[in-house]
This record gives structure tokens, C-alpha cells and sequence, in this order.
């Protein structure tokens, strides 16, 4: 059994496009990741991260190994390489009754690769932000 917004964001993840991010997140979904304290919350700061994510982990290496999915909400388990550090975790998802994702919960393991994902998506994340003006 697979979800219709779990089938689009497999679809999201095989294309790479993260401009299908906009009608897949809702306007006021929550972004919890393994190395921010508090949630983000928004479709900008969302769309955001899962776009920086998408650059950073969604490599050649990148694979789903699993899913648990519910009523409204899945449990993704993925791994992938970056920069020669094995990276395993879960993707937690739930989503509305329009289908879109109101809240994304990544998680993470080992230290090594949380340390890894911290600095490569701060870089990614950087790159993503607008050039400030100048003064």
C-alpha cells in the first residue's frame, strides 16, 4: 500500500524536482531536522531545507530501504554516502486530507554523518539564501 502524497514525494525525489515542492507542502507544515532545535515552520523554510536535502543526500547512493505508512503518515527509512560517510535515517511524514505534508521530521545516524549532513547542508542552505543588498 502506498499513499498518493508518499507516491509524489517518491516521484519528487527520483526527478529531483523541487519545484513540486510548492503543491506537495502545506502552507504552515513543520520541518523538525536532526540538527536544528526547533522547528521550522513554513513552506518557504520547508521547501528551503528538503531542496538543500535533495542536493546534499539525493546522490547516486541515495535509495529507500523501507516504509511504514498509516492513515495519514509514513515512515521512510533511507541511506546514502556523502563524501565517503555512510548515512542512514528516516524520513517521517504526515500529511492533510488535501494530501500535502504538514509536517517532515528527518532523523539521522551515526554521529559522523549528522556531523557530515550539518556541514554540507549548511553550505547547500548558503548557497539557497538571496545575496544580501548592499549598504
Amino acid at each position: 500500500m502506498t499513499a498518493p502524497t508518499i507516491e509524489r514525494w517518491h516521484q519528487l525525489v527520483k526527478s529531483r524536482d523541487a519545484a513540486a515542492l510548492d503543491a506537495l507542502l502545506a502552507d504552515d507544515v513543520e520541518f523538525l531536522s536532526p540538527v536544528v532545535h526547533t522547528p521550522q515552520v513554513g513552506r518557504a523554510i520547508t521547501r528551503a531545507y528538503l531542496t538543500a536535502a535533495l542536493g546534499v543526500l539525493n546522490n547516486d547512493s541515495f535509495h529507500y530501504e523501507g516504509q511504514w505508512i498509516g492513515a495519514d503518515s509514513a515512515v521512510l527509512e533511507f541511506a546514502c554516502t556523502v563524501d565517503g560517510i555512510q548515512i542512514n535515517g528516516v524520513d517521517m511524514i504526515h500529511w492533510n486530507a488535501a494530501g500535502q505534508i504538514t509536517r517532515f521530521k528527518v532523523m539521522v545516524r551515526p554521529l559522523k554523518a549528522i556531523q557530515k549532513l550539518h556541514e554540507r547542508m549548511a553550505q547547500a542552505l548558503q548557497q539557497l539564501a538571496p545575496p544580501s543588498q548592499p549598504r
